[in-house]
């Protein structure tokens, strides 16, 4: 069970170390090590390489008091027996100078899981033996049209072992991979972008994500200037999860019960039953969703409005935060589930829209686009009123014109101007859930699956000169 960075101990001995020696009221250690691998390119050549290891602790002391629970959380690299033991001291002398937690619970009770004595998995460069002589091949390709390829792929294997004073050991390895990929003209004035996760690079069709630069690079020959205004857009999955995430990640219960975000109910409390779209969309998350599976615990380096340390090691579920149309849940910790009155409902670490009767492709979305515009990707992405969600960004790397069905050039960018949430009430059309990966997001949250939607007046708010 050794480690390429264990001088002393191993993870799971890092953990019981840690836990030995804390002489606080409770303890949790949440021992990581992430292996990744990665390659560079740029004007069809690889240009850089690599492996990293690396390693860190976090342990969390909690310590009673007369007017309640303190808890301490230090994080920091590990290597030997001295540092463990203080960032054990340091969690313990954090607790002591803190206010008592207003998340505070008892810690969750257990024992260990099967896998426990499992060593850390390690990913090597070898993970892209397939991909990279099929990025050779393209690049060969694209030389010969003088087209130029830029990008990046990298895939983590993160193991997480957690400890509770209260028995709990758990373990879990966490895939992710992606890729992203930028083609650009031979004139270098014109550029298409591609992305996709996954979770060890064998489904990764590297000769398809060519062709699709390929295909939306001869879209943008021909340009087409258009004016600011609302437009019938057709947004594919990749721009859908640019959207979606930002809300996921404003569905906190306690916010909301705050009156501070979109999901808040006027006059007081939360949004909870209350129908947001038409349709009988589901958005979920599931630890065991098929190609997007996650740990299914708790695992908290930090108290905030979606997850609690006090909450480590419990157990997650699917859920359903929009079922047929109505807002069914919104993330919760055992504290906030109480102050809200809702169920216990832990953020999850995957997201999936599913829209019924649906089996419409993106290109069948576009091809019954009489006159409207075709997006790529969002990025730089920011709230402007957290009551209605409503967002701004820029378009990037492609918006397509479409006529009778067909693409016929590339227009400008835009700023937009758009609520996710509102969306969700307005599109006309979707297409098939299919895995998303956000060019905005992705880098952060991989895991994600949703349809294509065709919105019927989505507002690009002025004309941007970002290419």
């Amino acid at each position: 069970m050794s480690s390429p960075l264990s001088s002393e101990l191993t993870l799971q001995e890092t953990v019981e170390r840690a836990l030995a020696r804390s002489k606080a009221d409770g303890c949790v250690v949440l021992a990581t090590e992430s292996s990744s691998a990665n390659l560079r390119w740029a004007n069809n050549t690889l240009t850089t390489n690599g492996v990293m290891v690396t390693r860190s602790l976090t342990v969390i002391a909690t310590i009673a008091g007369n007017t309640g629970v303190s808890s301490g959380v230090v994080s920091r690299n590990v290597l030997t027996n001295d540092d463990i033991d203080a960032v054990v001291r340091a969690a313990e002398e954090v607790a002591r100078d803190n206010e008592p937690a207003e998340d505070a619970r008892p810690l969750i009770e257990g024992d260990a899981a099967p896998g426990w004595d499992t060593p850390p998995a390690e990913t090597s460069i070898h993970v892209f033996d397939t991909f990279a002589p099929a990025l050779g091949e393209a690049f060969g390709r694209a030389r010969d049209t003088g087209i130029h390829h830029y990008g990046y792929v990298e895939h983590d294997l993160t193991t997480t072992y957690l400890g509770t004073s209260t028995g709990v050991r758990l373990r879990h390895v966490q895939p992710t991979g992606f890729v992203t990929m930028t083609g650009k003209s031979p004139d270098l004035s014109r550029s298409a972008w591609v992305g996709k996760a996954t979770r060890d690079f064998q489904d990764v069709d590297v000769t398809s994500l060519a062709a699709d630069l390929d295909r939306r690079l001869a879209w943008s020959e021909r340009k087409v200037d258009l004016a600011a205004g609302r437009y019938e857009t057709v947004l594919p999955p990749t721009a859908v999860a640019d959207l979606l995430i930002y809300a996921y990640w404003t569905m906190s219960a306690r916010d909301a019960h705050d009156g501070q975000t979109v999901y808040s109910k006027q006059g007081g409390g939360t949004r909870v039953g209350e129908r947001l779209s038409p349709v009988n969309l589901n958005l979920r998350s599931d630890p065991a969703y098929t190609g997007l599976e996650c740990a299914p615990f708790v695992v908290a380096h930090a108290s905030s409005g979606t997850q609690s340390v006090f909450d480590n090691g419990l157990s997650l579920a699917p859920t359903e935060w929009i079922r047929d149309g109505e807002l069914a849940a919104l993330a919760t910790t055992r504290h906030s589930a109480e102050l809200t009155d809702l169920a216990v409902t832990p953020f999850v670490d995957n997201l999936i829209l599913d829209v019924p009767d649906t089996q419409a492709s993106l290109d069948d979305l576009v091809a019954g686009t009489k006159r409207g515009l075709l997006l790529t990707c969002l990025w730089y992405i920011r709230e402007v009123d957290p009551q209605t969600l409503l967002l701004t960004g820029l378009t990037r790397d492609g918006v397509y014109l479409v006529e009778n069905g067909e693409v016929v050039g590339e227009v400008n960018n835009f700023r937009f101007n758009e609520s996710p949430v509102d969306l969700l009430s307005r599109f006309s059309e979707s297409g098939v859930t299919v895995p998303a990966f956000s060019r905005e997001w992705g880098d952060y949250f991989p895991r994600v699956a949703a349809p294509a939607l065709r919105v019927p007046d989505f507002n690009m708010s002025s004309v941007s000169q970002a290419s």
